[in-house]
């Protein structure tokens, strides 16, 4: 069933509950960290003990008399958005110094406030990123494919089918996966999203410090990172971007903040290049491939909907290969392997060499280094051509290639002869 805010139900579990439930009975003390509208505070409450809302300012008026009340109480004790009385992450972890019991505090913020703990609890408070709904979460489809098991190198049979067309996955791209945004109404799916993006520049930049003093300046610069969309497009291109019509442009010690907010935020959530530890790969670009937390507010910020999306339509500012509907499905799958690559102790990166000669989109990186190589393709089908780049790799790896695999908008998973796994987006899981 689609998870939508139309019906009402209990509390659906998350794949980060399974890391919770992993890490909680050991540690003394776990920060949920992620953006606001990801579902943190329901995820931690749902685990009982005590809540001090810390967004209450009467609360915290409270707790500023007397600090012993934030960290006494059944535990786990959940302090919800710690970053709005930042002194609340030092009185956490003394209370952790005094008594290193697991399961005893969770906390939940979304932004890295201006005034900074004096410490930055290292062996104390344990960060756990908590990112959108996946689309496994969503339930738009059976899943049949686990990433977890791609890691362990076995190389399994594919199988699974799904139902989900290209139509599919263009209205989950413009729905998007803020567990409280999820309207069956498009009209009533617009406002959400535009609400929360009028939040952002009104509101949660200035209560992090963050002045700006022409928010139209702002949300010129929010489009055009939405318009990098999985693209290394650099810096200085974004600016061009942003301030298209601009005769003198600013420099990036001016222009650093607004990038620097977005992060504060979590709201820009770029995937790294991969830097391998062996010597196998030369040249390798840097440059990190730029994604927003959740496509949708790319899709909104641009202005577009599912029909434009379906038509071709996109920002031409921000040059790129192929539609800009093949970046934002790139987008979407980025913001479910990084919830099961976390979930399995895995970081996800991306390939390009110089000059574009070879591009990976994803590369699963194991504990251990080796990795799993992951394409993506807004296609039902994959060619020879499709799969160059990840049989290029294979030969340069060799046994450090766990698995190569294409994500596709197929309806059945396969293993072509080659090796090459194929696998539609929808029944890919944890």
């Amino acid at each position: 069933m689609t998870w939508t805010t139309d019906s009402t139900s209990l509390y659906q579990r998350r794949v980060i509950d399974t890391e919770l439930d992993a890490l909680l009975p050991h540690l003394p003390a776990i920060s949920l960290e992620g953006p606001k509208g990801v579902g943190k505070t329901a995820t931690a409450t749902e685990r009982g003990g005590s809540v001090r809302h810390l967004d209450n300012p009467a609360e915290v008026e409270v707790i500023k008399a007397q600090p012993s009340r934030l960290t006494n109480g059944p535990s786990p004790i959940v302090i919800d958005e710690w970053q709005r009385y930042p002194a609340s992450w030092d009185l956490v972890r003394r209370a952790v110094d005094a008594d290193s019991s697991p399961g005893r505090f969770l906390l939940t913020g979304s932004a890295t406030p201006s005034e900074r703990p004096t410490h930055s609890g290292a062996g104390r408070i344990v960060p756990l990123r908590m990112r959108p709904l996946t689309l496994f979460e969503r339930g738009i489809s059976e899943t049949s494919v686990s990433l977890s098991e791609l890691m362990r190198g076995t190389q399994p049979a594919l199988i699974g089918t799904t139902e989900a067309t290209l139509e599919t996955y263009t209205n989950e791209i413009v729905i998007g996966g803020f567990p409280g945004m999820r309207f069956s109404s498009p009209r009533a799916q617009r406002a959400a999203l535009d609400g929360y993006i009028d939040r952002i520049v009104d509101t949660d930049l200035p209560e992090l410090g963050i002045q700006v003093r022409n928010p139209a300046t702002m949300r010129r610069w929010f489009r055009a990172f939405a318009a990098a969309t999985a693209t290394n497009t650099s810096f200085d291109k974004i600016r061009n971007a942003a301030t298209s019509g601009e005769e003198e442009k600013p420099a990036k010690t001016t222009t650093a903040v607004y990038r620097e907010a977005l992060e504060r935020l979590r709201i820009l959530d770029d995937v790294p290049a991969w830097t391998p530890s062996n010597n196998h790969l030369q040249r390798l670009v840097a440059a990190p491939k730029h994604h927003l937390v959740d496509p949708a507010l790319a899709v909104r910020l641009l202005g577009l909907d599912a029909g434009a999306l379906l038509d071709g339509t996109g920002p031409k500012v921000i040059p790129r290969d192929g539609t800009f509907l093949g970046s934002l499905f790139e987008s979407l799958a980025a913001q479910s392997l990084r919830v099961f690559a976390q979930a399995g102790e895995a970081n996800v990166t991306h390939l390009r060499t110089m000059g574009g000669i070879h591009e990976i989109d994803f590369v699963i990186v194991r504990g251990d280094g080796k990795v799993v190589a992951i394409e993506v393709k807004l296609s039902t089908t994959v060619t020879q051509h499709d799969v160059r780049h990840l049989l290029w790799l294979k030969q340069q790896l060799g046994g450090e290639l766990l698995d190569a695999v294409v994500l596709t908008t197929g309806s059945e998973a396969y293993r072509r002869a080659d090796g090459i796994g194929v696998i539609p987006l929808a029944v890919l899981g944890p």
